[in-house]
């Protein structure tokens, strides 16, 4: 008889729920024997085999099978997963509770099975769902750039300290929008004593900024317009004097790695120094003057195009706010690098956004800004505005980097934009958009490149609408 077939007897009585008394009554046995036989003392007779099968109502080969061998082999395999590593668990425990106690042996890998399908599933999701309310309970290990991204939206992404500091290192070094190139250059040399020299493309290796903390120089790259050098020159500004001020957000306990902190360092550093070239008090002034025209803003303060819409999503400041605006970069693959939300709309969060969004749009017609007015699902209104920024870090042979951007506000702002004249907001054309489509509700999109998860796919073969996943109508 096998050694451990008295365990088995014993977990199937207590799964029957029935006392040694009982089930010794029923085979015809005493109590005493039944004992002797669950511990391994006696043998269990084939003839009293087939009567515990009938009487427990299971298949005698519940009796002869190898299944705590297949069980303990199988706990062992959840225990070695990494997640449970500092667990204490020796091989000869797992042996005693796979055979004294089967069914919980059994439940806990039936449990790890399901957390790893949970994982592996939730894995997919992330790949596929938008930063829709409706999933914040998906976090998993997250990307340094998603804590990040949640700390600047959490803060409406404004960061007034970093504001004061800005507006205070103007003030000490006299710098002029004119000539902030050359005063941020002296600003470095009399706060640091740091160099700033500008070196040819084959040093810099494809960096763009480069500082040597045991020289103290500061060496920016040829191929950097005069806005961008200005703006990396702040940017370590920003490191070499406010660290404490960085320091300070980046102990925010929703950054969890030291990777995102020092993300955090760095995006703060740049805020600095979009604060620098944009004084707030003067830059809110001209967005409010010049209806928040961004080409104009940019010639103004000599930054470009999409340091202008940054700058305009930080405008938060009690009694000189300006229009809420959410912002977001993509490349011509509809990977979102940048995001931010001031007016409440949704972006797609790992997946590319909705295809009707002029974002994407924007790609047809390279340097040329778009407009938009849209319904969401839920029926707000946005107007948008989004335009290709194209560089290229090099000479000829380096291929061109496109992203577009886009910069929109709900539409009850839009009549503050320059970029609304002539558009009528309550009755003009809108087009439906939504967040992406495996959370969009529009089944009837043309346009759906994926089923929806809002409800279950019908497919019928005998149809055909021009998508394959448009469910009803002709595409709206």
């Amino acid at each position: 008889m096998e050694p451990r077939i008295g365990t088995r007897v014993r977990s199937l009585r207590r799964r029957a729920d029935l006392t040694q008394a009982r089930l010794a009554d029923s085979l015809g046995i005493s109590a005493s024997y039944l004992n002797l036989i669950e511990h391994n003392k006696r043998r269990l007779p084939a003839e009293l085999m087939f009567r515990l099968a009938s009487v427990l109502n299971v298949d005698v080969r519940e009796f002869m099978s190898d299944e705590s061998d297949r069980l303990h082999e199988e706990l062992m395999e959840v225990l070695d997963d990494p997640a449970l590593e500092d667990a204490d668990i020796k091989n000869t425990d797992v042996r005693v509770l796979t055979e004294s106690q089967p069914g919980i042996a059994r439940a806990l890998v039936s449990l790890y099975r399901r957390w790893r399908s949970a994982q592996e599933a939730e894995q997919h999701l992330r790949a596929l769902l938008s930063e829709d309310a409706a999933f914040d309970g998906i976090e998993a290990n997250r990307l340094p750039s998603e804590e990040v991204n949640d700390l600047i939206q959490r803060r409406m992404n404004h960061f007034d300290d970093l504001e004061r500091a800005a507006e205070d290192l103007r003030a000490r070094h006299g710098l002029r929008q004119e000539s902030l190139f050359a005063g941020m250059a002296r600003a470095l040399a009399d706060d640091h004593r740091v160099e700033v020299r500008v070196a040819e493309a084959a040093e810099m290796d494809g960096r763009v900024r480069r500082y040597d903390r045991a020289r103290r120089v500061l060496v920016l790259a040829e191929t950097l317009p005069t806005h961008a050098r200005t703006f990396q020159m702040a940017h370590q500004a920003a490191l070499l004097t406010h660290g404490d001020l960085l320091d300070a957000v980046a102990r925010d306990p929703g950054l969890t790695t030291d990777a995102s902190r020092t993300l955090c360092r760095m995006v703060l550093a740049s805020y600095f120094a979009g604060a620098v070239m944009m004084p707030y008090a003067r830059f809110w002034q001209a967005a409010e003057d010049e209806r928040y025209d961004v080409e104009l803003l940019g010639h103004r303060f000599r930054a470009s195009f999409e340091q202008v819409c940054h700058r305009l999503t930080t405008l938060r400041r009690p009694g000189m706010e300006g229009v809420p605006f959410h912002l977001v970069k993509t490349d011509t693959a509809g990977n979102i690098s940048k995001r931010f939300s001031g007016s409440g709309i949704r972006f797609a969060r790992f997946s590319a956004g909705c295809p009707r969004w002029n974002v994407n749009a924007a790609f047809m017609n390279p340097g040329r800004i778009r407009v938009q007015l849209s319904d969401m699902p839920d029926g707000t209104r946005y107007f948008c505005v989004a335009r290709t920024i194209a560089r290229r870090h090099g000479g000829w042979r380096e291929p061109e980097i496109v992203h577009a951007i886009g910069l929109g506000c709900r539409a009850e702002y839009a009549a503050r934009l320059v970029y609304a004249d002539g558009i009528d907001l309550e009755r003009g054309d809108v087009v439906p958009i939504g967040t992406n489509c495996r959370t969009c509700e529009r089944l009837s999109c043309a346009q759906r490149a994926f089923p929806t998860l809002t409800g279950p796919l019908r497919l019928d073969e005998d149809e055909r609408r021009i998508s394959f996943y448009a469910t009803s109508g002709p595409g709206g």
